[in-house]
């Protein structure tokens, strides 16, 4: 008995100075319980579940994220879209403009989000994974999220926007969902998890894990952006009522300014004619502001335009009137974004706790885009005369529109290249801006100590005075590749977080290590290639003293080949210490789908939209759609199976009592209709496309009631988000569904896919 009692006591004593150390991030086990068990009450004690506090004034941490953005695509930061909104939360903290990402969306989050590098957790390359440790697109229990850490201390945390940190086989209302924001540590998310989204009609939007269509439409002001604003809002006031002794962490990575520039024609038309001179003189411009307002170093030099851009003075009318509208568009999409950043910022301020709240603001996942070539593109056209025909509905609900890469040169001043170049500072170097009212006493200065966005964990854990982990749900954690900046926030000279770091992507590297860049560029224009021309020991390296050549101007590796070697053993250490080997494993196709060698579906009325990635594809494919239906009269109307979006897809409908297949490609709609009209009750309705002929024909209970032939079915840019719908639909495919209705008026037993 002597020896139990030792026992108890030293267990209670171990337990006592466990408690002592703070709420753990262990959270495997229920919360011990403190009080005593006897036989009856009154010799009993009660007592409850002890939940994690955070440390004493802890502060609020809002982390905005923009979307394919150049350094100096903002006013904030030298450009010509009008940015007060960013403007105010520079003039309240600090700015950075030696601050790095990885040159890639989802990489870039997934980096941010865990603060460690992104191979090293999977994420290569954005969702076109591979089967290779860096490249697979699977966020590891090894490497907790902000999110995570910060809830297990007692912050309440929400996502808002895009999140593309999810693998493409998982996004499907049957989950598994622990790679979901709400898996990741998030309590509450309201966004979409692919890459890109139409912002007046999006395809995917979710609320935790459940989809959910917008309450409104495009014709009645619906834009995405302003929708994920409302609900972070929303969101947040709900926490300040609710919770207003507890903390948040609030992620806000809007989809905008990523394609397709969806814009109002009140935002555009703020910079008609801003653009007319064209990209050669308005870099100039760019370049010379960004020095008067002592974003970069007097001494910097302005980088050429490179060969595969042309001289704006070379153009013809039509090209120059066609992508200065696009800049114009592009310019009027960034301005609305932070018209809505601010709309949330001051929601923040506003509330409890308001100036006790760090913002880091990231002015882009990436620098800005070449990926659509020096054309741009208008829905699939890339043809100059072609675009021109649409040339007053971009940014509207008709188009999917991207800017000419022209644009992205002038996004990148003063640097070279642009997204995906991971090489230069164009793809990677990205402002970012850090307001902490109570917590920062330098107002409106400019740093230039070398950060990285695996950086901005390590800091938020440094302000919060949270100790890192080593085990999270008993999972032994992967250490933080980034290193607290904290310090610089009121200390001009303080050290850099650490010196050394390397990029890749898509086979274009480059490493930085104590000033120095060396860098070996893959120049690709349009999207990236596949199969890969790159091979890892034909690149050009080339060298730069970064610490004293800002822009990268100044290539130096055939004056110090000693110190290039030296840096190339450098990257190749950290490649393989970082899963970057082999180049290009993102890109070697066979990432694994829901549905698999599956080639019949059944689908049934009521049930959640399907993306994309939970849909077999039908592009050069022949198929076959059944649908059990009850007719409710002969005037019947509405979807009955929808893929894809006004834009580009198929749909079976009905339309005043006739069947309809409608098949939109290329800006064409055919459509094929029975010669007479259904009668009510029971039916089986058939469509079958032949793929070899091209041909279609349209059945009525076995019989066949039309055919013509349609143009093939293409993959496009912007079917990315499309989904398929029974029984209703998000954007109407149809000719005669512009005005609607979409929702079919009569009974759907169920829908039948078959595919070969």
């Amino acid at each position: 008995m002597h020896c139990r009692a030792l026992l108890i006591v030293l267990c209670l004593l171990l337990h006592k100075a466990a408690a002592a150390s703070g709420p753990s991030s262990d959270t495997s086990h229920d919360p011990e319980f403190r009080g005593r068990v006897d036989k009856s009450v009154e010799m009993s004690i009660a007592a409850w579940p002890v939940l994690p506090k955070p440390p004493a004034d802890s502060p609020n941490i809002v982390v905005i994220l923009l979307d394919d953005i150049g350094f100096a695509d903002t006013s904030t930061f030298g450009g010509l879209a009008q940015t007060p909104g960013l403007d105010r939360v520079a003039a309240s903290g600090v700015s950075y403009n030696n601050f790095h990402t990885t040159a890639m969306c989802s990489p870039t989050r997934a980096a941010l989000l865990s603060g460690r590098n992104h191979h090293r957790i999977g994420f290569g390359v954005a969702e076109r994974s591979g089967g290779f440790p860096g490249y697979n697109f699977t966020w590891k229990k090894n490497a907790a999220s902000i999110a995570k850490i910060l809830r297990d201390h007692g912050y309440s945390t929400a996502a808002f926007g895009k999140w593309h940190n999810t693998p493409q086989a998982e996004i499907s209302p049957v989950g598994p969902f622990d790679r979901w924001p709400t898996g990741l540590g998030f309590e509450y998310f309201y966004g979409f998890l692919s890459g890109i989204n139409n912002q007046w009609e999006p395809s995917s939007l979710f609320r935790n894990t459940t989809p959910v269509d917008p309450e409104r439409s495009a014709q009645n002001g619906y834009h995405l952006t302003t929708d994920i604003t409302d609900e972070a809002i929303q969101w947040l006031q709900t926490q300040n009522t609710l919770a207003v002794d507890k903390p948040y962490f609030l992620y806000y990575a809007t989809g905008a300014v990523h394609e397709p520039h969806h814009v109002s024609q009140y935002w555009i038309d703020h910079y008609r004619g801003r653009f007319d001179r064209g990209w050669d003189a308005l870099r100039q411009d760019i370049f010379a502001r960004q020095k008067a307002l002592g974003i970069i170093p007097d001494d910097a030099k302005l980088t050429p335009r490179p060969s595969q851009i042309p001289a704006w003075t070379t153009l013809s009318a039509d090209e120059k009137r066609l992508y200065a509208r696009q800049m114009e568009v592009y310019a009027a999409f960034v301005a609305q974004t932070d018209y809505e950043i601010s709309r949330l910022l001051k929601a923040i301020q506003a509330g409890p706790g308001g100036d006790n709240t760090i913002i880091f603001y990231i002015v882009g996942d990436n620098g800005s885009t070449g990926e659509a070539g020096v054309e741009g593109y208008t829905n699939r056209a890339v043809n100059v005369q072609d675009q021109v025909k649409d040339i007053d509905k971009l940014g509207g609900v008709e188009t999917w529109n991207q800017y000419s890469a022209g644009w992205a040169w002038l996004g990148s001043t003063p640097f070279q290249w642009w997204k995906g170049i991971a090489s230069h500072f164009g793809a990677t170097r990205t402002p970012l801006v850090v307001s902490w009212p109570s917590g920062i006493k330098a107002r409106g200065v400019m740093r230039h100590q070398f950060t990285h966005v695996n950086d901005v964990a390590a800091t938020i854990y440094d302000v919060t005075n949270i100790k890192f982990p080593d085990t999270v749900d008993g999972v032994k954690q992967l250490p933080l590749d980034g290193a607290s900046f904290a310090s610089t926030f009121d200390q001009a000279d303080a050290p850099a977080p650490r010196d050394t770091q390397y990029f890749e992507m898509i086979g274009n590297r480059a490493i930085y290590h104590a000033g120095w860049v060396a860098a070996a560029p893959y120049i690709f224009l349009g999207f990236e290639p596949n199969p890969l021309p790159f091979k890892h020991d034909d690149a050009r390296w080339e060298l730069y003293h970064v610490e004293k050549d800002f822009s990268q101007a100044e290539d130096l590796a055939k004056r110090y080949p000693e110190k290039l070697r030296d840096l190339q053993n450098l990257f190749d250490r950290e490649a393989w210490r970082n899963f970057v080997y082999p180049l290009g494993g993102g890109l070697t196709g066979g990432t694994p789908t829901l549905i698999g060698d599956q080639k019949k579906f059944t689908y049934y009325d009521g049930q959640p939209r399907l993306q994309k990635t939970a849909v077999p594809t039908l592009v050069g494919k022949s198929f076959r759609i059944t649908a059990v239906v009850t007719v409710a009269n002969t005037d019947a109307e509405g979807i009955i199976f929808a893929y894809g979006s006004r834009l580009s897809g198929i749909a079976l409908y009905m339309k005043d009592g006739y069947l309809i297949y409608e098949n939109t490609q290329e800006g064409r709609r055919e459509q094929l209709m029975s010669g007479e009209k259904l009668s009510s009750g029971p039916g089986v309705l058939t469509f079958e496309y032949d793929a070899v002929n091209t041909k279609g024909h349209l059945f009525v209970d076995a019989v066949a009631v039309g055919q013509r032939s349609f143009t093939a079915l293409q993959s496009a840019r912007y079917n990315y988000g499309d989904v398929l719908s029974i029984g209703r639909l998000h954007s109407p495919i149809g000719t005669n569904l512009i005005n609607g209705p979409l929702s079919f008026s009569g009974a759907i037993e169920r829908v039948e896919l078959e595919v070969w």
